[in-house]
């Protein structure tokens, strides 16, 4: 099993929002505060840095949206790299927690 780089906070809650579908960097940013019970709060600036750093990666696509009446607005959506490197964190969270039981 190939060892992976523990994941920030950040990114791994910008990938669960976008797990649920496409959203724009201020959407993620609320559903992050609301998944978290507040406990997580994304910056713009942390937001839109991960963001690019997520593309670069392929984790993520830049998406526009064709609502109309809604001017053209950057949404974000995940791709498969990404939803695998999310369910990678996911794995190596539950076996810290495996590990930590009856401590």
């Amino acid at each position: 099993m190939k060892k992976s780089e523990p994941m920030s906070e950040s990114y791994y809650y910008i990938l669960l929002c976008l797990a649920k579908g496409a959203n724009h960097g201020y959407g993620i940013m609320q559903m992050t505060e609301q998944l978290s019970g507040g406990a997580v709060k994304i910056g713009s600036g942390t937001m839109y840095g991960a963001t690019g750093n997520m593309m670069k990666k392929g984790w993520i696509q830049e998406i526009m949206s064709n609502e109309p009446g809604v001017e053209r607005r950057r949404l974000y959506r995940l791709t498969d790299s990404g939803r695998d490197a999310l369910r990678e964190e996911i794995s190596r969270l539950k076996r810290m927690l495996t590990n930590a039981e009856g401590v």
